[in-house]
């Protein structure tokens, strides 16, 4: 069996009170937001198009996610 660990998101908020969230497992993937629910869903967005483009260009994905695909 594999165990297989999500990517973490991590939230601060900033001094001007916008909320930073970022994936530290994918380097530069980064939003912010007025609330923490939209710094997330924005970067749950990033995240997903970065790895789409790495699929795409044929980059190794993050180790955690070769689990998910199997061929």
């Amino acid at each position: 069996m594999v165990e297989v660990q999500p990517l973490q998101i991590e939230v601060e908020r900033e001094e001007d009170r916008r909320f930073l969230a970022s994936v530290p497992q994918l380097p530069g993937v980064m939003a912010y937001g007025d609330t923490e629910e939209s710094a997330l869903r924005k970067v749950k967005t990033i995240a997903i198009q970065v790895l789409a483009d790495m699929i795409e260009s044929g980059e190794e994905l993050p180790q955690l996610l070769e689990v998910l695909f199997a061929a």
